[in-house]
């Protein structure tokens, strides 16, 4: 049974850091790629930074480079995503997300087959 559990979330102020676990049971970071997305209020899911190639390779949106860092555990098969300079529009519920297999990866949500529940990311100005 696959579970992720998102979890880190809270309030910010500008300029602040934040950063959030994904717990992973059921499958091995070593044969998928895992990947952050977020959802603001009003607007579509965006993927964020994800994970892949055995935990040893990352991918970032151009509008997180240089704020933020995914990194994996492997031995307690874990993913954070740690958020430097936080900015109001970073608020939002951040998701973390599977799919096999860990040498692709991909920002497009309907490439993952798992989910976790969310974590609510807001930032206050």
């Amino acid at each position: 049974d696959v579970q992720l559990q998102a979890f880190g979330g809270g309030l910010v102020q500008v300029g602040g850091s934040l950063r959030l676990s994904c717990r992973i049971s059921g499958f091995t970071l070593e044969d998928y790629t895992v990947g952050w997305f977020r959802q603001a209020p009003g607007k579509g899911r965006e993927g964020v930074a994800c994970i892949s190639n055995r935990g040893t390779t990352t991918h970032y949106r151009e509008f997180v480079k240089g704020r933020f860092t995914v990194s994996s555990d492997n031995a307690k098969n874990t993913v954070s995503l740690q958020m430097n300079n936080l900015k109001p529009e970073d608020t939002a519920v951040y998701y973390c997300a599977g799919f096999y297999d860990s040498r692709y990866f991909s920002f497009a949500d309907n490439q993952y087959e798992y989910w976790g529940q969310g974590t609510l990311v807001t930032v206050s100005s």
